[in-house]
């Protein structure tokens, strides 16, 4: 089991000093906006994936004035410590492990795993593909540290290929032997990131669409797809035959930068549709989706994060998603809400035991 016991933070966004020690599975932070409810759930996020979740650069997560700010994460995993500092300083950022220093961060993703629903997460299912791309690959990430190899080289690879059709839209003659090896190299790194794609999907697609009929509490159908272009051709030829328009665009048309995960409602499109509750039900049932793989790969479940999430949730679809969060869950779970009275009341409701900070 997973559980982080105790957190400090130095000169991080609103906090100059504080210390946290958490006592129970639940964890219920409240008080009113601008207290600091989302900010020591970003300073979680960062001591389990070496970065923040929501919205802020490195730079912008120092407190105002300071020149760094400084993370302790004590965490416990299956009867053994975790220790992880995060320290930013002058703008250069370091992480350790039990006193041990990382080369590279992405070493440390998929140790401590972890799931965050947020209220911007809702462009999960109504925002641009880009956002549900990203949403896969973060698994992905935390699955397999191969993955993240793969994605880093593919992106990189990428981003040549646009330089290289921008530099022949002038003179679409010179340039092809550069192409044509960036095309060898990308092709691969494509086909690998599809694969594993198209394997989590297979599995968690089903997971997402039973979530969702137990959160809405009905018998409707929220239907899921992996869309690729590869699905029916090779990335190989695609690349050729898309040759002319890439360099008449000059950008790369085709390949997994285009992925999307299809959201339908019955037979219409999801974001169409679907009513707030519905679309807060979708949120939920991918990101728990999410939360089933992380836990069958790792063998314990993550922590999971909920921020702010209750608002404009009806009382049915609440009580069910605490019920599995807090009752059907084995993880250690940590819940933000400005109302006091409502959580403790959601929580009675479930008879859940839970642990109450209130920030003020």
């Amino acid at each position: 089991m997973l559980i982080l016991n105790r957190i400090r933070l130095i000169h991080f966004k609103n906090y100059p000093q504080a210390e946290f020690n958490f006592d129970q599975q639940v964890v219920a932070i409240t008080g009113q906006n601008g207290k600091g409810k989302t900010n020591l759930l970003e300073a979680i996020h960062y001591c389990c994936l070496a970065k923040p979740y929501f919205g802020s650069s490195d730079q912008l997560t120092t407190m105002f004035g300071k020149e760094g700010f400084r993370i302790e994460g004590y965490f416990l995993l299956n009867d053994q410590t975790r220790d992880v500092v995060c320290v930013n300083r002058a703008n250069k950022k370091e992480l350790s492990l039990n006193g041990v220093m990382y080369e590279k961060f992405s070493q440390h993703i998929g140790l401590l795993p972890l799931v965050v629903i947020a209220p911007d997460d809702i462009e999960l299912v109504t925002g641009l593909a880009e956002v549900r791309r990203k949403f896969v690959d973060t698994l992905l990430c935390q699955l397999n540290p191969d993955y993240l190899q793969q994605l880093i080289k593919y992106n990189k690879l990428l981003q040549q290929r646009n330089s290289q059709l921008k530099l022949m839209g002038a003179n679409p003659s010179a340039g092809f032997e550069v192409l044509n090896i960036l095309d060898e190299q990308i092709v691969p790194a494509g086909n690998n990131i599809y694969a594993q794609r198209k394997a989590l999907l297979e599995k968690m697609i089903p997971l997402a669409g039973s979530f969702y009929r137990k959160i809405a509490g009905n018998d409707e159908n929220a239907y899921l797809s992996y869309q690729s272009q590869l699905e029916k051709v090779s990335f190989k030829e695609l690349l050729d035959a898309g040759r002319e328009k890439d360099i008449f665009l000059q950008r790369s048309n085709y390949g997994i930068h285009r992925d999307d995960l299809l959201l339908m409602l019955e037979t219409k499109l999801f974001r169409h549709i679907a009513s707030q509750g519905q679309r807060k039900s979708l949120l939920f049932a991918l990101k728990l989706a999410e939360f089933e793989m992380l836990k069958e790969s790792k063998g314990f479940a993550p922590i999971l994060l909920l921020d702010d999430v209750f608002e404009k949730l009806d009382g049915i679809r609440m009580n069910h998603l605490l019920e599995w969060v807090c009752s059907d869950n084995e993880g250690q779970v940590f819940i933000t809400d400005t109302h006091r009275q409502r959580l403790e009341e959601a929580f009675d409701s479930a008879d859940v035991n839970f642990q109450l900070i209130e920030l003020e």
